[in-house]
């Protein structure tokens, strides 16, 4: 039984071109970020890759990739859940900033802390901790059930709320997933045992012509 969870951060949006904390802001996708999603789905098309069921978060930049990915493999009517459950990490007061005035006037040491750390959050929002706290349940309860039982999923989501996911399906620790940077527009392609641990993993090659 082929068990398959492929992972899609969004692509480029205006405001990671600006340089800007977004967070569940909703700005929309560069001409770049429409390029990237389209890219991505004649990449899953390519190789061979079907979905039955879709997920995305409540944030018109994931609904969008997540569209013109299908739109790309032939696929615009499967079903597609939308969720607050998979929107990126709030970034509370620091939505709307450009990163560099941030560092300014808190210092580079605080920011790294609001944007790397796993359980330090920034004014108002949420750390990653607790962003895997409302992505993880999701996870369990919704998406993994449909994905053991055979169905082929597809999530387009946002860099931290699959970050959660990824820390789990690659059993990376609280350390270990600061480091970790998922880039936009680059599908990670999961196929899990029936104990729902990964069996393999796969992606698109971000220099792909």
């Amino acid at each position: 039984m082929e068990r398959l969870l492929v992972l899609a951060r969004h692509g480029q949006s205006e405001w990671n071109l600006k340089n800007l904390f977004t967070g569940w802001r909703d700005p929309g996708l560069t001409e770049k970020g429409v390029e990237e999603a389209r890219i991505a789905g004649r990449w899953l098309k390519e190789q061979g890759y079907e979905f039955d069921l879709a997920y995305t978060s409540n944030l018109g930049r994931a609904q969008r990739t997540c569209a013109l990915m299908l739109e790309e493999m032939g696929q615009t009517g499967i079903e597609t859940i939308r969720t607050e459950a998979l929107n990126e990490r709030d970034y509370g007061d620091l939505s709307g900033l450009n990163k560099d005035d941030a560092r300014q006037r808190w210092g580079n040491e605080q920011v790294r802390l609001w944007r790397r750390s796993y359980d330090v959050p920034p004014p108002g929002g949420e750390s990653l901790k607790d962003t895997v706290a409302r992505v993880l349940p999701f996870y369990i309860q919704a998406i993994l059930p449909k994905v053991l039982a055979g169905k082929r999923v597809l999530v387009a989501a946002h860099g931290n709320s699959l970050r959660a996911l990824v820390m789990v399906l690659d059993g990376m620790t609280t350390q270990t997933i600061a480091g970790l940077e998922i880039a936009t527009g680059v599908p990670l392609v999961y196929h899990l045992k029936a104990d729902a641990t990964v069996e393999a993993k796969t992606s698109l090659d971000k220099d792909i012509d």
